[in-house]
Order: structure tokens, then C-alpha cells, then sequence
């Protein structure tokens, strides 16, 4: 009897495994451009005591444009602009931020790690972004609820939510 019992359990645990093992496949390489298009439409985030971000994402061609815009009090006190466009060669999101006003315009580089996360890190930093000086991570909570950690030498700064206007 006791044969028989632990034979069937053998059977029915090589079962389960086979089962799994047949299951389970390769991952498919993420669709970036896929991804970004999760973030098309406007999203707001308070980011100080008196202070409003709303960022507006848009398809351009096959890119995606980001409007930026805070204001506190009712004032616009900083506007920006993204263009993000997929570099096929690098399997990256590169994106030119143009700060109104401002004489530097940084390119960063954007990458989906998978459906609802992300990072960002600066172009200098494209080869090992694991060792960027600054970075943001962003993290797709639900539909319309976004959270970024920005990262400066390891440590995290500062967390925002952004949720989605409708």
C-alpha cells in the first residue's frame, strides 16, 4: 500500500512539474513605444504647498510629445516640453527636454522594464544606468495613477503621484 501511495505521488508531483514546465515561456522583448502610449493624456501632480504640474502627453508621428506645465497661485511659473522618439538601435526611448527659458536641453533616455515600470536616466549615462549620478523611476500604479521616485546617487529624493485628468 505504501508503494502504491508514494508512486501516485511521484506521478501527480512529475504531473504538476511537466505541467509547469510546458507553461511557461519565453518573454517576449517589451514594445516601447507600446508602453510610453499607456501615459497619453493629462495628468496632474501637486508638487509643493502651492504648486500644480500638468503634464499633457500626445502622440506626434510616431513619437510622443509632453507638455509641462506648474503653476502656483494661478501663475504658469515653469513650462517645458519633451519629445520622445524610439531609437530602434538602442531598444530606448530617447527624449529632448526643452525647459522654456532655460540654455541647457538635456536628452534622457527612457526605458520600459516591463508593463508598468520605467526609468529614466541622462544620455551620458545610456551605456550603464545602473551607475547614473540622477535618475527617475516611474511605476504605472493603475490606469490613471502614476508614481516616480527621482534618484540622486542611489538615494531616493523625492516621490511624486501624478494622477490622470479626465
Amino acid at each position: 500500500m505504501k508503494k502504491i501511495c508514494l508512486t501516485i505521488t511521484i506521478a501527480v508531483f512529475l504531473l504538476i512539474c511537466l505541467n509547469g514546465l510546458q507553461a511557461q515561456t519565453t518573454q517576449t522583448e517589451l514594445n516601447q513605444m507600446e508602453c510610453i502610449n499607456q501615459l497619453i493624456g493629462s495628468w496632474k501632480c501637486e508638487i509643493g504647498k502651492d504648486t500644480t504640474s500638468y503634464n499633457d502627453f500626445t502622440t506626434y508621428g510616431k513619437g510622443v510629445d509632453v507638455n509641462i506645465k506648474n503653476v502656483t497661485k494661478g501663475k504658469t511659473v515653469r513650462e517645458a516640453r519633451i519629445n520622445w522618439a524610439y531609437d530602434k538601435t538602442l531598444d530606448k526611448i530617447i527624449g529632448l527636454y526643452q525647459i522654456k527659458g532655460a540654455y541647457i536641453d538635456p536628452l534622457w533616455v527612457a526605458q520600459w522594464i516591463s508593463k508598468n515600470k520605467y526609468f529614466l536616466v541622462g544620455y551620458k549615462d545610456i551605456s550603464n544606468p545602473e551607475k547614473a549620478s540622477t535618475r527617475l523611476e516611474g511605476t504605472l500604479k493603475s490606469h490613471d495613477l502614476l508614481e516616480t521616485i527621482y534618484y540622486e546617487n542611489n538615494k531616493p529624493v523625492s516621490t511624486s503621484t501624478y494622477t490622470r485628468v479626465k
